[in-house]
């Protein structure tokens, strides 16, 4: 069995900015994805990454502002896209 696509949005801003989310379920929760789920959301510019949440094989729950990672505290799918809308707003200057 193969992960389910959950959730696919993508949003591209009128000064070129793009904002994508991807949300897959797993088949089965494992070790490094307790929740069961894989996600990739992304915001920047072509070629630029500014706020990118993610859970690559390996790394676990983590978010990268700019060229900085660090951990994230996944909770639920509602607050990482809370805390990941939050973020682009920091980095939009909203």
């Amino acid at each position: 069995m193969s992960a389910q696509l959950l959730f696919q949005d993508k949003f591209i801003y009128a000064d070129g900015a793009i904002r994508e989310m991807v949300i897959w379920r797993l088949p089965e929760a494992d070790k490094e994805r307790q929740h069961g789920l894989k996600y990739s959301l992304f915001y920047g510019y072509p070629g630029k990454c500014l706020v990118r949440y993610d859970n690559e094989r390996g790394k676990g729950d983590h978010r990268h502002d700019s060229d900085q990672e660090e951990p994230y505290n996944f909770v639920s799918v509602e607050q990482l896209i809370r805390d990941f809308s939050a973020d682009i707003e920091r980095s939009r200057g909203d």
